[in-house]
């Protein structure tokens, strides 16, 4: 910091030391000037006044000279001459004090003085948000100063180059921090300096998988590929590969990456509930779901007259034993009467799916204010606990009111 405001400061005392100099050697060359003037007419004089003498047309060219040198000396009056100096230094002061102002003013408007205040601020708080993130008991950092702490790192970054577990971290908070520029350079450097670590791969793999850019999603796939040949069980990769194959709707593979994620998680995993409702999803968007619940959904009469401006409709269903859904889903309030359906991507639990149930209950709700708790005046049909094979379709009327 001090470095920057003695260059500074230096750069506007070079100025204004350019300033005078410049205004001090103008006002002494027109002062130069017109002495030199008025001597070149003395001497034009003085020749003319012998030439006249010549020629007899004057007679006292003695009185005439001293005239001439009364003349010269009258314009430079002895005060002006020991006043000179003086006065040029005041005449200057005005111009220096509005370059300064000037200079000033346009630094504190455009500079960037408060960005670089609150760099500095992140420079002297750099190594202790660090020992924070690095210390297991310390308070969790805040996503305000995990920001603070990445610039700090950049800045970190600039005179040792070759950190490698910096980048690392660099990449990892650009990730947290969802930026993902800062976090695909990151690791990019970091491969450069370890180009066969796992993780590092993995993470920056991730990233690119995340980006919204399609080209950075089939690089990813291209990585992951290779990742998973190198080693065809890490679950990481695994993971990363189906999501990476799902968001480029390759389904297929995406559910055969999943699957063999699934296949040798050990029993009692809380990860499985969560892959097995992944796959429905893939299935479902691959249209290979084969349990499907078709629904017709009517209005009586009455509760057709009183339909809400902008309600929602809620659908739920239940296996007619637990008061839990089995699937739910939400949609605008439509015109009647509406078909639909849904299958295990409507699934309240990954563990309790749709397809397995072999009896449904169907309950549709119209919620006046688009509230998910049922409220007074809101209209609802209901149908009887049916047997289900999967496939057969159910009609529900909505005729009853909420007291």
């Amino acid at each position: 910091m001090s470095a920057f405001w003695i260059t500074l400061i230096g750069l506007l005392l070079a100025a204004c030391t350019l300033f005078m100099a410049a205004g001090w050697r103008q006002r002494q060359a027109s002062a130069g000037d017109r002495d030199r003037l008025n001597q070149r007419f003395y001497h034009q004089r003085l020749s003319e006044l012998v030439q006249d003498e010549e020629q007899g047309v004057v007679a006292e060219r003695p009185l005439l000279e001293r005239e001439l040198q009364q003349t010269l000396l009258d314009d430079i009056p002895p005060a002006q001459r020991l006043q000179r100096h003086s006065s040029q230094r005041w005449v200057l002061l005005p111009g220096l004090l509005v370059l300064i102002i000037v200079s000033l003013g346009t630094y504190l408007k455009t500079g960037g003085l408060t960005q670089l205040t609150g760099w500095t601020e992140v420079q002297a708080a750099y190594p202790a948000l660090r020992a924070r993130l690095m210390d297991p008991g310390a308070k969790p950092l805040s996503m305000e100063e995990l920001a603070r702490l990445e610039l700090g790192l950049r800045t970190a970054l600039q005179t040792e180059p070759g950190n490698l577990d910096d980048w690392a971290m660099l990449g990892r908070l650009g990730m947290v921090l969802n930026k993902a520029d800062i976090a695909s350079q990151a690791f990019e450097r970091a491969l450069q300096l370890a180009p066969n670590d796992l993780a590092l791969k993995q993470d920056y793999a991730e990233v690119l998988t995340r980006s919204p850019d399609p080209a950075d999603n089939r690089q990813a796939s291209l990585l992951l590929q290779s990742l998973r040949k190198a080693d065809p069980h890490n679950p990481r990769t695994l993971s990363l590969l189906a999501f990476n194959a799902y968001g480029q709707q390759q389904y297929d593979e995406a559910i055969a990456a999943w699957q063999t994620l699934l296949d040798q998680l050990p029993a009692g995993d809380a990860r499985h509930a969560m892959i097995a409702r992944s796959i429905e999803q893939a299935r479902t968007a691959a249209g290979q779901q084969s349990s499907q619940l078709a629904l017709k959904i009517s209005l009586a009469p009455q509760a057709e007259k009183m339909l809400p401006q902008g309600g929602v409709l809620y659908i739920s269903v239940s296996d007619g034993v637990s008061p839990v859904p089995v699937a739910v889903k939400r949609i605008p309030l439509s015109h009647f009467p509406l078909s639909l359906t849904l299958d295990d991507s409507n699934a309240m639990m990954a563990d309790r799916l749709l397809s397995a149930q072999h009896q449904v209950a169907v309950r549709v709700r119209i919620a006046r204010d688009g509230s998910a708790n049922p409220q007074s005046g809101d209209w609802l049909g209901q149908s009887a606990v049916t047997p289900w094979d999967g496939h057969q379709p159910i009609a529900v009327e909505i005729n009853q009111q909420l007291p």
